[in-house]
């Protein structure tokens, strides 16, 4: 079974050797955006030219930064078709007026290159065709086989640099994955990339696993196990694949979501007819009881400050949307429509 990939020792391997320079007040203020009622929305047109270097891996990540692009609503790869220098490395600069024949708003290129033991150059430049200035740089020293990765890293920093906000390309999804026959399920917690590659499995099936969340730093995934007794919640450290119940509670706990530092979870504990809600720290092991009633009280999720709770509760007589303080106590019920209200999550 491949082993996980490591996201801090692999930052921590980055060699970041080169950074463009900050664009001037002057580009920034030339910068206006008009907004008219009835207009519509255009993606920003990204021109990925070639990647320069070796042919494998230039492949690799002119691919997969284009693939990036395409999923994104906000930019637009040309065409590669059009493109007036079909070839262009990092070296030199585009020749921006053949580019604005294209209504090109950027162009993107770069150089990936394999060295020996296992090594790997790579980098990107990005030029503002409007400006005609280079507006975001990075070269990156890392081992070869993390080329997806930087792929990713770089598609995250074109993104930023154009749009202002956090790129997602170099992101992980946790799942569950079935597979066989309707009578014989078998459910596997796995991990892939964004884009659906490098699929990892963490579990064998042999017990199932459902629920999967990811801790803040993205190294642990809290999740419900079925097997041995009552289901348990679970925390598994995707660097070592180690695993450990979380608290040694009299019934079925399930449901549970991470605190936005980290440092606590917070869960349903099942006895009886009810359920209720219970956080715990993960450094002291100290838990918390938050509510107190006759109800079925879950799917908790904190706020993005980690002050408030927000759940789902039938108290009321319906399944309804209530939040409280993290500390517990004080519910307020936020939800009054007809129907059910179920498994709320707070935006970031």
């Amino acid at each position: 079974m491949p082993a996980i990939f490591d996201r801090r020792a692999f930052l921590a391997s980055v060699a970041a050797l080169t950074s463009a320079p900050a664009i001037t007040p002057a580009w920034a203020q030339s910068d206006v955006i008009t907004v008219r009622p009835g207009g519509a929305f255009r993606p920003v047109r990204v021109a990925v030219v070639p990647f320069a270097g070796d042919p494998d891996a230039a492949r690799l990540f002119t691919s997969v930064i284009s693939n990036n692009f395409k999923r994104s609503v906000f930019l637009q790869p040309v065409d590669p078709a059009s493109f007036p220098e079909p070839t262009l490395g990092p070296d030199r600069p585009p020749n921006i007026d053949a580019w604005k024949t294209v209504n090109a708003q950027y162009v993107l290129v770069g150089r990936a290159q394999r060295s020996g033991g296992g090594r790997q150059q790579a980098e990107f430049r990005l030029w503002d065709v409007a400006s005609g200035q280079q507006a975001a740089g990075q070269q990156y020293a890392t081992d070869a086989n993390v080329s997806r990765r930087v792929a990713h890293i770089m598609s995250d920093q074109v993104f930023s640099r154009i749009t202002g906000e956090k790129g997602f390309f170099d992101t992980r999804i946790v799942f569950v994955d079935e597979t066989g026959p309707a009578n014989q399920r078998r459910k596997r917690l796995a991990v892939m990339d964004q884009d659906g590659a490098g699929v990892q499995y963490l579990t064998r099936g042999d017990d199932l696993a459902v629920t999967p969340r990811f801790s803040p730093s993205s190294q642990d995934v809290a999740y419900m196990a079925f097997g041995g007794g009552e289901p348990r919640v679970m925390i598994m450290n995707l660097d070592t694949r180690q695993r450990e119940a979380v608290g040694n509670f009299p019934g079925m706990t399930f449901a549970p979501r991470f605190s936005p530092d980290g440092q606590k979870i917070v869960m349903s504990l099942s006895k009886g007819n009810n359920s209720t809600l219970y956080a715990m720290d993960l450094r002291s092991r100290s838990t918390t009881r938050l509510t107190d009633s006759a109800a079925i009280d879950t799917s908790p999720s904190y706020s993005p400050d980690g002050a408030r709770i927000v759940f789902e509760s039938d108290r009321g007589g319906t399944q309804q949307i209530y939040v409280m303080s993290a500390s517990g106590g004080g519910a307020t019920r936020i939800s009054f429509g007809d129907g059910r209200y179920s498994t709320p999550v707070w935006s970031p």
